[in-house]
This record gives C-alpha cells, sequence and structure tokens, in this order.
C-alpha cells in the first residue's frame, strides 16, 4: 500500500480515486494533481513506482489536507463558539447549523436525544 499523508490509499483502486482516501482531496482536486503531476489518472495506486509517488506527494503537499485542514476547521468551528454567532451557538447546542428543520429529522445528530421545542400535552 502506498502511504500519502499519512494516509494507506488502496491498491487496486484507480488512482484518482485513491487520492479521494486523502481528508480534503476531492475527485476535482485529485485530477488536478494528477495532470500536475503528469500521471494517468485510470492507473492503478498499486502500479505506481516510486518516482510517480515521489511526484503525487510534492503536489499533494501543496496542499492543505489531512491533520492541518482538521485544525482548521475545527479552529474555525470555535472561534464562531467564543464569539456567540449564530452558528456558534448552534454548534454548542448541538442542533443543525445550516438552517435544517429541527421539528423533525434533527434528533440523530450528535448522540443522545435533545428536547428541541417545548410541548405541551
Amino acid at each position: 500500500m502506498a502511504r500519502i499523508k499519512g494516509v494507506d490509499v488502496p491498491n487496486n483502486k484507480r488512482i484518482e480515486i485513491a487520492l479521494t482516501y486523502i481528508y480534503g482531496i476531492g475527485r476535482s482536486l485529485s485530477n488536478k494533481i494528477l495532470t500536475d503531476a503528469k500521471i494517468d489518472k485510470n492507473k492503478k495506486a498499486g502500479d505506481l513506482n516510486n518516482d510517480e509517488l515521489g511526484q503525487i506527494r510534492d503536489e499533494v503537499n501543496k496542499y492543505l489536507t489531512e491533520g492541518d485542514l482538521r485544525r482548521e476547521v475545527s479552529m474555525n468551528i470555535k472561534t464562531k463558539m467564543e464569539i456567540n454567532s449564530y452558528e456558534g451557538t448552534r454548534h454548542k447546542r448541538g442542533l443543525p447549523v445550516r438552517g435544517q428543520r429541527t421539528s423533525r429529522n434533527a434528533r440523530t445528530r450528535k448522540g443522545k436525544a435533545v428536547t428541541i421545542a417545548n410541548k405541551k400535552k
């Protein structure tokens, strides 16, 4: 298995798909990385030689991925919580952040059921 950014990418998949196993890399960024590295996107990850893997690693290092990206996202959430923005208060309460309805399907977010509305019987 090839290791890129501390992630084992699967050998039996095309390199275009295998790169998406790295947090922060989707299909479009994967294609961009492979075109910049001049590697065929239909090649299997297990068929790559060390030179090609080195080129891919160099290209991936140009982007914010894995631990650095996770840290940045969590810091952004913490900042919103500290300044008491609307999104931050929703994060604190464990409610949907992006405008979804809460009267129905918001029960599954972040574990145990949370009473959302004061319904009188």
